[in-house]
């Protein structure tokens, strides 16, 4: 399964995975029902087109499903796509979501602590690819998965954190990504003739952006006109975008934080954990009609950017408060000298 940036829902035909599921309490599902509730539930969170970042919105099922068939159901997923082995690989079974106290953010330390995080961007040595070389990211994620009620007890549940790699060519025309359980072994292609822009921005794209933070906010809200659940929440979505799975110009990157924080509604959290457990401070801005809050998580020493955080606030959907919805750490960011290749190690696959 590829997965997009987009955090647009599809519809989902209820009728239809009512008629595939069991009666409610019934903790059984025959083989054949597994693989139709799978086939739906793919055909549903599919998305048709490679694309580097995975969708962060639910699926979201108003039938009651027991988690023996929910289980079930991924467990009979396998995955094959273009360019990998062409060997298949089981999903794994999602879990439920964890649950965190919910802080409040704040503005008053929001302008300090942003000139001490685009200090420490500008600072930074940001490894600059050349041609023939490609940017390597490794990060550890969990997504969401599905999110359902079964009368009065809603759950949401979400991919296990798992490790997912990503190399990208400069201009972004060749590139390989690598997520077992989540992709076909050996991972898929993410060669891609698509032309650059906020929205599939390449290392070459990103050089091009201004640098003052005014015109670069004005950039943003002018080309994500129309997208999103609010032009402010949709401006913050993209700046975060272009923090994961990509390696920014040292300017840019302080640009970009400065930017975010001239969007209406951005906070600061004082306490935020990371999908490597690591505890840092967010930026945070709150998506009214969703009811999550998006936290992009820096070290509190030397605020450099460690991952992002979705933690649902008001509960929309079944999906209560306090439930962590999407999680990311960077590990490593590097760049190398050809795909599949791993930082201090020489050759494909290396």
């Amino acid at each position: 399964m590829i997965r997009k940036k987009s955090r647009r829902e599809e519809s989902l035909d209820h009728a239809e995975l009512a008629r595939l599921l069991p009666a409610p309490g019934d903790p059984h599902l025959s083989l054949d029902r597994h693989l139709l509730l799978e086939e739906h539930l793919m055909n549903e969170i599919q998305p048709t087109a490679p694309a580097p970042a995975p969708s962060r919105r639910a699926l979201l099922i108003g039938v009651p499903v027991t988690a023996a068939a929910l289980a079930g159901a991924f467990a009979f997923t396998t995955l094959a796509g273009s360019g990998g082995s062409g060997t298949t690989t089981a999903t794994p079974p999602p879990v439920e979501a964890p649950v965190v106290p919910i802080e409040p953010g704040s503005t008053a330390q929001l302008a300090s602590t942003v000139e001490h995080i685009a200090a420490a961007a500008s600072a930074s040595k940001t490894p600059e690819p050349g041609p023939g070389q490609y940017i390597y990211i490794k990060s550890k994620v969990s997504y969401l998965s599905v999110s359902h009620t079964d009368t009065d007890k809603p759950k949401t549940w979400v991919q296990p954190l798992h490790i997912r790699e990503t190399w990208n060519s400069p201009d972004d025309k060749q590139g390989w990504l690598d997520e077992p359980g989540y992709q076909p072994k050996g991972g898929i292609t993410l060669d891609s003739d698509v032309e650059n822009h906020l929205g599939a921005p390449s290392y070459d794209y990103l050089k091009t952006l201004p640098t003052d933070p005014d015109a670069l906010l004005k950039k943003i809200y002018k080309e994500t006109k129309g997208q999103g659940n609010s032009p402010d929440q949709q401006a913050f979505t993209t700046v975060g975008d272009l923090l994961m799975e990509q390696v920014a110009p040292a300017k840019l990157n302080a640009a970009l934080y400065r930017a975010a924080a001239k969007i209406p509604g951005v906070v600061v959290v004082d306490h935020a954990k990371d999908a490597a457990g690591r505890e840092g401070i967010a930026l945070a801005r709150l998506d009214q009609q969703t009811g999550d809050r998006t936290e992009w998580i820096f070290d509190p020493k030397t605020y450099t950017y460690l991952g992002s955080r979705a933690v649902q606030v008001k509960q929309v959907d079944g999906v209560k408060p306090g439930t962590v919805t999407e999680s990311t750490a960077v590990l490593e960011r590097a760049v190398v000298d050809a795909q599949k290749q791993r930082p201090g190690a020489h050759g494909a696959d290396a």
